[in-house]
C-alpha cells in the first residue's frame, strides 16, 4: 500500500461521506453529484486494488497479513456499490445519508488496511 495514496483516498472518503450526509440532512435527494462523489470514491479503490496487485506481485506483502488485506479491499469495493444501488431504488433524502455513511466505513476501512499493511497505526506519531 503506497502510503501517501492511502492518506489521500482515506480523507477525501470522510470529506465525501461528510458532503454527502449534509446533502442528505438537508434534503437533497440522490443526484449525479451525490452519484459521481460515490463512484469517485469506488475508483479510488479499483485504483488501490490495482497497486496493491502490482506491488505484491512485486514481492511485498503485508506486515499482518495479506489475505486479509485483499479481504478488506474487496469488501471495500462492494460498500459504495450497496450505498449506490440503495439511492438508485429509494431516491430520497435518506438514500443519500446512507451513501455518505457507506463512504465514511470505506474511510474507517482504509486506516485498517494500512495498519494490515503496515503493522502500525498511522495516526500515530
Amino acid at each position: 500500500m503506497i502510503e501517501i495514496y492511502f492518506y489521500i483516498l482515506a480523507w477525501y472518503s470522510f470529506g465525501a461521506g461528510l458532503l454527502l450526509i449534509s446533502m442528505g440532512l438537508f434534503r437533497r435527494g440522490p443526484s449525479g453529484l451525490s452519484l459521481s462523489i460515490a463512484a469517485s470514491v469506488e475508483a479510488g479503490l479499483v485504483v488501490q486494488l490495482i497497486l496493491s496487485a502490482v506491488l505484491v506481485f512485486g514481492g511485498q506483502t503485508a506486515a499482518i497479513d495479506t489475505w486479509e488485506f485483499f479481504g478488506y479491499l474487496i469488501v471495500a469495493l462492494i460498500i459504495p456499490l450497496g450505498g449506490v444501488i440503495w439511492a438508485l431504488v429509494e431516491r430520497d433524502r435518506w438514500s443519500t445519508v446512507i451513501m455518505g455513511a457507506s463512504l465514511l466505513v470505506i474511510a474507517v476501512m482504509l486506516v485498517r488496511m494500512n495498519q494490515i499493511w503496515t503493522g502500525e497505526n498511522p495516526f500515530v506519531v
